[in-house]
């Protein structure tokens, strides 16, 4: 399965509208976003826990309420084309993605914030637009993947990691992830055989160029997640 990272956001301004339609049209099967919480407790689309790199604002999500952060342009920076783009909230994304077949990897920025009951507003979210039946929750914060599956023991949860564990397959299953995202660095052909022993899906970050992708195929992951959905998808189509 091919996620588009931020959706397409090789091609548009990351976590935004543009990124995601852009992502849908080039046959992602998949979008990840990253969730914060507005200092007012609202869900909003945005990868830095601070405004600056991709708004034309600066302070931390958390020290703002979602009416200043819907007055950012969050498009400008990456092309002219896109200024006037608008942070999203998590409720305009899923009003958006319900009614397509597309699997939602909902990220939550919490390892270094510790946003308080963003799993419970997430959840609530998810359940609210129907859509948790095709939707992964994953966290580099090994505490918000144990609470996430204490709320709900059916929903698909994934640990993120990007450095080495003596035992990860073991690790996540201890949290009660029932998925692993892992940087590309960490993939390995025993990974992979550890995984399909415990029945925890593998799904690999961020996978742009060539050879990694085609690591990928080989080595049969249940997904990849991609700023490049369009050359995923071609070389997916191509592979052998």
């Amino acid at each position: 399965m091919i996620f588009a990272h931020r959706g397409a956001s090789n091609y548009a301004p990351e976590n935004t509208m543009p990124a995601f339609e852009l992502a849908y049209q080039m046959e992602a099967e998949g979008i990840e976003t990253d969730v914060q919480l507005t200092k007012d407790g609202i869900p909003v689309l945005i990868h830095d826990e601070d405004v600056r790199r991709t708004t034309n604002g600066r302070g931390f999500i958390i020290d703002h309420r979602l009416e200043e952060l819907l007055n950012l342009d969050a498009g400008a920076y990456f092309a002219p084309k896109f200024k006037g783009t608008r942070i999203l909230t998590l409720d305009q994304f899923l009003e958006w993605a319900c009614d397509k077949p597309l699997h939602l990897n909902l990220e939550l920025k919490n390892n270094k914030i510790a946003y308080e009951e963003i799993e419970i507003k997430v959840l609530d979210a998810i359940r609210n637009y129907n859509v948790k039946k095709h939707t992964t929750i994953s966290s580099f914060n090994p505490e918000s993947v144990k609470r996430m599956r204490q709320l709900d023991q059916t929903l698909d949860v994934a640990l993120l990691r990007s450095r080495k564990h003596p035992n990860l397959v073991g690790y996540a299953k201890e949290l009660g992830a029932s998925s692993l995202h892992v940087k590309h660095t960490l993939l390995t052909p025993s990974l992979v055989r550890a995984c399909k022993a415990a029945n925890i899906q593998l799904r690999v970050y961020t996978v742009n160029r060539t050879i990694l992708i085609k690591k990928c195929l080989k080595l049969a992951c249940s997904g990849i997640i991609t700023d490049v959905p369009d050359k995923a998808h071609h070389i997916r189509n191509n592979f052998k």
